[in-house]
């Protein structure tokens, strides 16, 4: 009788000494039991599974147990989770599902507490979670580490509850995240200096190594809105003990296509050092988050990836805790039936609530899209009007852009972007960070005032129309997450962009695009739904120059 109950043969990594050894690994109850050096193997590579170092799965609008489904399908065997984006809109409750529901399924899910719900005072949000609730996911052993501290002034100027948080999480022992884009200087030490281990927004090597330098981890992001891996790629090689790879937010779309191993493959293409690439997708947040996930030593947890080379880097098989996860394009994950929750209060609006006169100004502050990039710039324009009011101008882009809260109802507020580029339509979503409030871009009003009370029928969702026309996606889970499949649920989100594409939209991305013109904690101009922010300044801004 077999003393192991399943072995797997090829090219077997050796992180440690950087080198592949022909052998055979023997699994037994989910762990590597021993690792026999076999002279004839089959020319594959088994690799450790790969880990996303930050992410928000809610982004890819699918529950926790979904998307296990089509992450392993690409190798991916662990998520570091950041569940912010629920918090905000169910609290406690939220975060609950998210551990309950990962916890189904055969993958490796290592859930924060969310530093800052609601992201800012700023926006009407769903939940508040005050200190002592911190305290209390932070002594769980379901909660890994304190998430992005979205709220670097506050860290900086000792705002009273942020310190108390970053205090709670040093003294459960837990990692904490950072998120402090463009932050330099003798502001950037101070917001170190408390304890921030990490940060996923550089957007410039220069920014990076600055933060590096000062003892902070880079992690690499490339996700469906913002791709910084091209500027960044080359501290893999120059710091590789420094620098974790990850996602941040993935559109099911585009988790349809690829995960960790597409950073993989870009890298490989760029020639970087394939070992420094696997120790920044396996190693690096292993050994920072204190993750169980194996590395193909003995006596480790059996989380592995069969792939047929190092160029092409096709998955052939994924294996966790010796379960064999993925095979032959097929995901063994399970399906989970979840209940739905939510918290959506909205009654429908008018045309009369998103109207904007003219104060005789002769500009208007106007959000000027980056693409590619969470950051805005601030830019003046003259404004069109009719009958006196301000109204969308096509012919310079210049489009009304619309946040009304989800959970009362407050008026809308009011602004204009730059760079959508819609010549018909409008388009909306219930996924608006971090509260998730109603956003919505248009030509006209009464195509924008249809969007936002179809989200608001639905209690939440992605919605394109054009006068008669109208595709929409139903998000059932918190309005930001549906219970279907990531098949499904991509098919109806292409379908959606392809409409948004015919109306005109030039952004690869248009509805993540718009979700992030609320996020007000990233630089320049951002809009809540309590008015325009001025992200520099941390402040409410008119209009009006």
């Amino acid at each position: 009788m077999n003393n192991y109950d399943l072995k797997v043969s090829g090219n077997i990594a050796d992180l440690k000494n950087r080198t592949f050894i022909k052998g055979t690994i023997f699994i037994k109850n989910g762990k590597i039991i021993k690792i026999v050096k076999t002279k004839n193997v089959v020319e594959k590579y088994i690799l450790p599974g790969l880990i996303d170092s930050h992410v928000h799965i809610e982004s890819s609008m699918l529950i926790p147990s979904e998307f296990a489904k089509i992450a392993v399908r690409h190798g991916t065997v662990g998520v570091v989770s950041d569940p912010h984006e629920i918090a905000n809109v169910m609290g406690i409750k939220g975060i609950d599902l998210m551990i309950k529901n990962g916890k189904k399924v055969t993958f490796k899910f290592y859930f924060g507490a969310p530093s800052c719900v609601p992201a800012t005072n700023f926006e009407t949000s769903g939940y508040n979670i005050n200190p002592e609730e911190i305290e209390n996911l932070l002594k769980s052993d379901n909660i890994f580490f304190l998430s992005e501290m979205m709220n670097f002034p506050g860290v900086i100027y000792k705002d009273k509850e942020v310190h108390e948080k970053l205090n709670l999480a040093k003294k459960y022992n837990k990692k904490i995240d950072g998120h402090a884009p463009g932050l330099s200087g003798e502001n950037l030490k101070k917001y170190i200096n408390t304890g921030i281990t990490t940060d996923h927004e550089c957007f410039s090597k220069k920014e990076a190594l600055e933060k590096i330098k000062l003892g902070m981890k880079i992690q690499i992001r490339e996700g469906s809105a913002a791709k910084n891996f091209k500027t960044l790629y080359e501290l893999i090689d120059e710091y590789p003990e420094k620098v974790m790879l990850c996602t941040d937010d993935s559109h099911p779309d585009d988790l349809l296509k690829g995960h960790i191993n597409n950073i993989i493959k870009s890298g490989i293409k760029k020639n970087v050092d394939f070992f420094n690439l696997l120790q920044a997708a396996t190693l690096n947040p292993i050994k920072h988050y204190n993750l169980d996930v194996g590395l193909l030593q003995k006596n480790d947890p059996a989380d592995f990836i069969v792939v047929d080379d190092l160029k092409s880097f096709n998955i052939l098989e994924t294996y966790i805790d010796g379960k064999l996860v993925f095979k032959n394009g097929k995901s063994f994950i399970e399906t989970i039936e979840e209940k739905e929750i939510n918290n959506f209060k909205r009654t429908k609006i008018i045309n009369e609530d998103i109207k904007i006169k003219n104060k005789k100004h002769k500009k208007i502050k106007v959000i000027e899209i980056v693409e590619g990039e969470l950051i805005t710039k601030k830019i003046s324009v003259k404004p069109k009007t009719e009958n006196n009011f301000i109204v969308t101008d096509i012919v310079h882009d210049i489009l009304k852009i619309v946040v009304a809260s989800r959970y009362d109802n407050s008026k809308p507020s009011i602004g204009f972007v730059k760079n959508f580029g819609l010549k018909n339509g409008a388009i909306a979503s219930s996924i608006a960070h971090d509260s998730h409030n109603i956003i919505a871009v248009g030509t006209n009003d009464k195509d924008i005032i249809k969007a936002i009370n179809k989200i608001i029928e639905l209690k939440g969702g992605i919605v394109a129309c054009n006068k008669n026309e109208i595709e929409f996606l139903k998000l059932n889970v918190a309005g930001i997450m549906s219970n279907s499949s990531c098949e499904i649920v991509a098919e109806k989100y292409c379908k959606l962009n392809s409409f948004a594409y015919k109306l005109g939209a030039k952004l690869k991305a248009p509805f993540m695009t718009l979700s992030f013109m609320a996020l007000l904690v990233i630089p320049e101009l951002k809009i809540g739904d309590k008015g325009l922010f001025d992200v520099n300044k941390f402040n409410f801004t008119s209009i009006f120059e």
